[in-house]
């Protein structure tokens, strides 16, 4: 068993892993596997966001003429999760990249960047082994150094942001990425506390965020620490604008019957997501003409309606998967430039 960020308890699989909405998943990248073979043969995944492997294990798994290409910016990850796939050796390709990197990805697989991917999943934010792993930082309920580097070899930890950013830079990201009301209150408190102690672990941050915030807050919006833990997290790892730019190189990617899924975690994600999926969703035809014009036409189809969330029984048997929100589109032509 392995706590959750919120103190909830799920049931892992050998490599300490739970795949959010594996059968969702299928469900929606599947077709576009076997358009043309049933076995998937000649078709390409990409797993956005590799992790522990769990979602690749299941597609390599079901589909044996599938070739996988996995990127994760965590090299630990990429270790576990090539272990894991040791059996698929020969179809799979992993890369070691932000999921921003998917044109890099593609081209050490040897393929074009342009309409050659059958299938994309984008599994975001933090993952299982990072949560579990109470050195990185990323989990609240326990005393850890504050890094929360998804790739632990590279940029600012949470503390030397903590410690080295203005009362304005710090309140912009507290209210920006973590959606805090408080933000300029929490923002003067670490401003204050950092001149006595520099921020090095959780704790004293914990501690903190209990005594900024109102009481009455505390009782009834969820831990007070969450919006401020994720709202670090984001920023450390440039999650958003890493998310921005991978969003359009991944629908760029597909070929057309090819289809992408996105499970988000928070608001945020999912409006990046929601904001690249529907311009390219609707006819760029005049409105009036009886007719849509050559080239005009949507480019996706939408497979969702909305965002998707988790049923009660995959939170039951997977409490980390009640935050998901899962939205999926299929490519269905490509707009000429001309």
């Amino acid at each position: 068993m392995v706590d959750g960020e919120d103190g909830t308890r799920s049931v892992p699989d050998e490599f300490g892993h739970v795949p959010v909405l594996l059968h969702r998943a299928d469900e929606l990248l599947g077709p576009a596997i076997t358009a043309d073979d049933p076995s998937g043969a000649g078709a390409v995944m990409i797993d956005a966001t590799l992790g522990l492997g769990g979602h690749s294990e299941h597609f390599l798994r079901t589909y044996p003429g599938l070739h996988l290409i996995g990127l994760d910016r965590d090299p630990e990850a990429l270790r576990i999760a090539s272990g894991r796939l040791a059996p698929y050796a020969d179809r799979t390709t992993f890369v070691h990249t932000r999921y921003d990197g998917i044109v890099d990805a593609l081209d050490q697989a040897g393929l074009a960047s342009t309409g050659t991917v059958a299938a994309i999943l984008f599994d975001l934010g933090v993952s299982s082994m990072q949560l579990d792993e109470a050195d990185r930082g990323f989990a609240y309920s326990v005393d850890a150094p504050l890094d929360m580097r998804m790739n632990p070899t590279a940029g600012l930890t949470a503390a030397e942001i903590l410690n080295t950013y203005s009362h304005g830079e710090l309140a912009r990201i507290l209210s920006t990425y973590g959606e805090e009301r408080f933000a300029s209150r929490i923002a003067s408190e670490i401003v204050r506390r950092r001149e006595k102690q520099p921020f090095t672990t959780s704790a004293a941050l914990v501690e903190l965020l209990y005594d900024a915030i109102p009481a009455a807050t505390r009782r009834t919006g969820g831990h007070p620490a969450k919006r401020t833990f994720q709202a670090l997290r984001v920023e450390v790892n440039g999650e958003l604008d890493s998310l921005r730019a991978a969003v359009p190189a991944a629908l760029d990617a597909l070929a057309v019957g090819g289809r992408v899924v996105f499970m988000s975690y928070q608001s945020l994600e999912d409006r990046v997501v929601k904001q690249e999926l529907t311009p390219l969703s609707k006819s760029k035809t005049p409105e009036g003409l009886p007719v849509e014009l050559p080239g005009m036409g949507p480019e996706l189809r939408i497979l969702t309606r909305g965002a998707e969330r988790a049923s009660e029984q995959e939170i039951e048997d997977n409490p980390r998967a009640a935050p998901v929100r899962l939205r999926a589109a299929q490519r269905i032509a490509r707009r000429t430039t001309a």
